[in-house]
């Protein structure tokens, strides 16, 4: 895993954990962890996906 994707991976994973253990948020700050959430999933998606296609050929020819 690249480490763009370990980044979003983390904060995907911190905005989630801090949306769950707060249950007593203000509306429009719960919308805001929910659609940050989303957004570094998608970014997490994107990187892995990237980081796929990229292939490290370690013996140089």
């Amino acid at each position: 895993m690249s480490r763009s994707a370990i980044l979003f991976l983390i904060m995907t994973l911190s905005s989630l954990a801090v949306l769950w253990l707060s249950p007593d948020l203000e509306a429009g700050f719960a919308l805001l962890l929910k659609g940050a959430s989303a957004v570094f999933g998608l970014g997490f998606l994107v990187a892995l996906m990237a980081g796929r296609r990229i292939k490290f050929d370690p013996v140089l020819r």
